[in-house]
């Protein structure tokens, strides 16, 4: 079982950061790891939507959809995956931090499958780096792009 969180403030209003990262089309621009999206469900977010993703995680090519099974609009996102290699479910929440910035946690939790079991022993450290790499790069995305002093800060605060 893996559990990973981290956060990452980000200099926008909570409202904007959490209609971009909740978009699933948005997530190649700031997902490392994700390729493509496709809708599985006509394209309107709603609980029961299902999107497909296509990603790429230590060399191997992942398929996987995803199901909205928790939307708070502008609070939190939560998705499972209905189908793919090993059960995951991926939470996003975003709350109003000073100076008017969101504070987004990115929570992933589930149980690795289809990976060498020594893979699966260092799982939670490799998901918990992409997943920082992926925020610091969202919050360039919105933020205009950060300085490099900024994100390594950010990331230094990260839980983990």
């Amino acid at each position: 079982m893996v559990d990973v969180v981290t956060e990452i403030e980000i200099r926008r209003p909570r409202a904007g950061v959490a209609a971009y990262a909740a978009n699933p089309e948005n997530a190649p621009a700031w997902y490392s790891n994700i390729k493509a999206v496709r809708w599985e469900t006509a394209p309107a977010m709603a609980l029961g939507s299902k999107v497909a993703f296509r990603a790429q995680f230590l060399g191997k090519s992942l398929e996987y959809v995803y199901e909205f099974t928790e939307l708070d609009p502008g609070r939190k996102l939560v998705m499972r995956t209905a189908q793919g290699p090993f059960p995951m479910q991926t939470t996003y929440t975003w709350t109003e931090a000073a100076g008017g910035s969101t504070r987004m946690t990115l929570r992933n939790t589930g149980m690795p499958a289809g990976f060498p079991a020594v893979v699966n022993l260092v799982m939670a450290p490799m998901m918990r780096r992409a997943m920082r790499k992926d925020l610091v790069k969202l919050k360039s995305l919105l933020e205009g792009g950060g300085s490099q002093a900024t994100q390594e800060n950010t990331q230094r605060k990260d839980k983990s």
